[in-house]
């Protein structure tokens, strides 16, 4: 009973991540402005991230579980990125 709870709630949420990435996507590209573009970006990538963790969970290899850790800093690196940008009109000074 346990085991067949565990992987129904796991395909359930593979299911909801990749819905909201797509979502995310979808607002990235759509916009309207550069701040709703941000937001969208880093919301992908933490999607990104999640689904990567449960599909880990999934298959029970350890290679999502460090790629998710890639994702997450390098997604961290680039929203700092853009909100510099955003604000300061250059990144590195």
């Amino acid at each position: 009973m346990s085991a067949a709870l565990l992987s129904f709630a796991l395909g359930y949420a593979q299911i909801a991540l990749a819905l909201a990435a797509c979502l995310a996507g979808w607002r990235t590209l759509r916009g309207p402005r550069a701040q709703d573009r941000v937001l969208g970006l880093e919301t992908l990538y933490v999607q990104a991230m999640l689904l990567f963790l449960v599909t880990g969970m999934v298959t029970g290899t350890h290679y999502f579980f460090e790629a998710a850790l890639v994702i997450g800093v390098m997604g961290f690196v680039a929203t700092v990125a853009l909100a510099r940008f955003l604000l300061r009109g250059e990144v590195l000074e």
